[in-house]
């Protein structure tokens, strides 16, 4: 208790500028403010404000700890207000950016199902396959799959997503099944555009190994390539996002899976050190609810 009452009076003396008006708006006499912001900075080592008879200013320690402190009292009161009035409402825009192809498929309709839930909240949906700057463009939110080299991002794991080769049953029959990565120079391998090759995991070695394929078609495009494969033109190498419905109909039929790169993970991200709005943390729990369905990613886009 007393912990917090010095970082309520702290926050107080920060924002009011001076211990009087500190004092004055927490109702007790300045030489109480006086003692706990003592007893804070002899608790943490560090001078937080420099003191005058007239004013107060923060030191460099003191603005990075108010930061802290604001965020930490605001999500007290979030919480308080939660279990005192039975929970408290989503509020205000929300920017989010997903690569192109799998946030139409399997973001924007989660929003449309977050909506629902959250009527007073507004968002701008920005689906690009380029690496956005989350800071300097105001984004909230991003959902990105693979790998993050950014460490300055806070993410949160959403899922996972392995890719898979496929083709038309119809495709197979006349052009026969490849059972070992050799067998894949047979094969019309649909690929994209200055794709380098296709990640499988070596069964000796079990190390990732790239295969390089040729083929008559090729784009810039997944969807493309899928739709290619579902009429029989080749081999395509695609995420299970995208084809998961596929293979359940019978539409397309998953090939050298013992030799399959393990899956990546698909994460939800946002810039270091900011305060997670509540708006924020309802989406991302609404999307991670919905890939850990039992079937998801065997459901047809809607």
């Amino acid at each position: 208790m007393d912990r917090l009452k010095q970082i309520e009076t702290f926050v107080a003396a920060a924002n009011k500028g001076s211990l009087t008006a500190a004092a004055q708006s927490e109702g007790i006499a300045p030489a109480v403010v006086s003692r706990r912001l003592d007893a804070l900075e002899n608790r943490l080592g560090v001078k937080l404000l420099v003191r005058t008879t007239r004013r107060i200013a923060l030191t460099f320690e003191g603005t990075a700890y108010l930061e802290d402190c604001q965020r930490i009292l605001r999500e007290l009161g979030d919480a308080e207000t939660a279990v005192s009035l039975g929970g408290v409402k989503a509020r205000g825009h929300l920017r989010v950016s997903a690569p192109a192809g799998f946030g139409r498929r399997h973001v924007a309709p989660l929003v449309k199902r977050y909506m629902q839930t959250n009527p007073e909240v507004s968002i701008s949906l920005d689906l690009s396959d380029r690496l956005v700057d989350l800071v300097n463009e105001g984004v909230d939110c991003a959902i990105r799959i693979g790998d993050l080299e950014d460490s300055s991002l806070v993410s949160v794991r959403l899922g996972e997503m392995r890719r898979v080769v496929v083709a038309n049953p119809d495709y197979l029959r006349r052009h026969g099944t490849p059972t070992h990565l050799a067998d894949l120079a047979r094969h019309n391998c649909l690929s994209l555009v200055q794709q380098r090759g296709w990640t499988f995991r070596e069964a000796q070695s079990n190390k990732n190994t790239v295969i390089k394929v040729t083929g008559t078609l090729e784009s810039n495009d997944g969807a493309v390539l899928r739709d290619w494969a579902l009429a029989g033109h080749g081999l395509a190498w695609r995420s299970m996002w995208e084809v998961g419905a596929d293979l359940k109909s019978g539409r397309l039929v998953s090939l050298l899976d013992d030799f399959a790169a393990p899956a990546v993970g698909i994460f939800a991200i946002f810039p270091q050190r900011r305060a997670l709005p509540l708006r924020v943390r309802l989406l991302i729990d609404t999307i991670k609810d919905a890939y850990a369905e039992s079937g998801y990613w065997d459901r047809d886009a809607t």
